[in-house]
């Protein structure tokens, strides 16, 4: 196709998180809440660090599926703050539950794992990540969690 989309990395950034508080089934599904305990963004147009703040409040259907609820802040390596919120969808498998006890990480694309965050600053300097389209592959590990952020072009 002539004008079919690409996709430009744009960071990559980690989160570490606490032992989840797990609020347990409800009419929706597993309800289970990981706060953020910190982090670090890097790549060639985004740096910083996660703050100790936001969580995902993810909710694990009958299916299988984590639907992820996120919310976080960024503090640049030049001072500007972010925040950052998405949703997105990962597959619960086997490989995803062993690397959650096991000390392993799973691989990026080994499992489904995407989101869609948007940013949002009130800092002129990062104002272009207000409008931007971007799409997460995430892998998972313990008490971390790790994403490719690529721009949609």
């Amino acid at each position: 196709m002539k004008n079919e989309p690409k996709l430009e990395l744009l960071c990559e950034y980690y989160a570490t998180l606490k032992a989840p508080v797990v609020v347990g089934d409800g009419p929706y599904g597993m309800r289970q809440i990981f706060d953020i305990t910190g982090g670090e963004v890097t790549g060639p147009r985004l740096s910083g660090r996660i703050l100790p703040s936001g969580a995902d409040w993810i909710l694990v259907g009958a299916d299988g599926v984590g639907r992820l609820d996120v919310r976080g802040t960024i503090e640049t390596h030049d001072g500007a703050i972010i925040y950052i919120s998405y949703t997105g969808v990962l597959h619960m498998t086997e490989n995803v539950m062993q690397a959650l006890v096991s000390g392993e990480f799973t691989e990026f694309g080994e499992t489904y794992f995407y989101a869609n965050p948007r940013f949002e600053t009130g800092d002129p300097r990062y104002s272009w990540l207000n409008g931007l389209f971007i799409v997460n592959q995430g892998r998972v590990g313990p008490n971390r969690v790790e994403y490719r952020s690529f721009e949609v072009r």
